[in-house]
């Protein structure tokens, strides 16, 4: 059995079918503006978490026990006080300038430019768009071809200065089991190592670290360890917007209990020493 196409009055065989006229603006009617309401109130409540504690200049070293808090490390400013400064002193003191200037900017940058971040603040800040099928009120489109937005394809090289600044953050953990009066261990210290698998976790996951590892390779048969850990990495891949939200949870969670124990509102909980 055969179907003949039928052509309407007017049109010629083969022409498109006109776009419908619909005057409303979209036809969800699921509830679209609850995540990016939440992932605004989110992201915004963490920027000022973390604005107000860098430049508090205080709170951000328990000397007893080694604890230095990540917003603060490493601390390279000739304000920082005895102890906390593992790499030197070599900024001046002025108000403006965080203890951690040497490294904030590039974890910032690192942060601002990732693949999942972009989504984030691309549709809770700009709403562009602020859902699918959502459109916004932009009148054009240019993608990331402008700066500053041309400034996001130098995301891989902020991912080496991420790795970087993890291998300071474990160093500064591992110093944190060197106490005052020798070898102890806390909570304090279950919750460094923590924030540090954590970032970890989320820096590995990265879609740069993945292309990096495995992402120009022709025949992984030829290459085994490196398919492998491509393969461990896809793995982690996955996770990586559940891991972008965890890791600021743990650096506020880690920054705020530091920042306790250096303000005296309560002690460690101590297991040994």
């Amino acid at each position: 059995m055969t179907s003949k196409s039928v052509t309407r009055p007017g049109r010629q065989p083969g022409d498109r079918a006109p776009r419908a006229a619909i005057s409303a603006k979209t036809l969800r009617t699921d509830r679209w503006w609850i995540a990016p309401l939440l992932t605004f109130a989110g992201l915004s409540a963490w920027v000022i978490y973390a604005t107000v504690r860098v430049f508090m200049h205080k709170w951000y070293w328990v000397e007893q026990y080694h604890y230095l808090t990540p917003f603060y490390s490493p601390c390279v400013t000739d304000r920082c006080v005895e102890g906390a400064s593992h790499f030197g002193q070599w900024l001046p003191s002025w108000w403006i300038i965080p203890e951690a200037a040497f490294t904030l900017p590039f974890l910032l940058l690192f942060r601002l430019t990732c693949y999942y971040y972009r989504k984030a603040y691309y549709r809770s800040f700009w709403l562009s768009p602020p859902a699918c099928a959502v459109p916004d009120n932009h009148s054009g489109y240019t993608g990331e071809t402008r700066f500053p937005l041309v400034g996001q394809n130098l995301h891989r090289y902020f991912f080496y200065a991420a790795v970087a600044i993890s291998l300071i953050n474990t160093w500064d953990a591992i110093l944190a089991f060197n106490t005052a009066d020798g070898f102890g261990f806390g909570l304090g210290n279950l919750i460094l190592l923590g924030n540090v698998v954590m970032l970890w976790a989320y820096t590995v996951s990265c879609h740069s670290c993945r292309h990096i590892i495995g992402g120009r390779l022709k025949h992984f048969s030829a290459h085994p360890v490196r398919y492998r850990a491509w393969t461990f990495v896809s793995k982690l891949n996955v996770r990586h917007m559940q891991l972008a939200w965890i890791t600021l949870a743990t650096l506020a969670i880690t920054d705020f209990y530091v920042m306790a124990l250096a303000a005296g509102w309560f002690p460690d909980l101590r297991f040994i020493n």
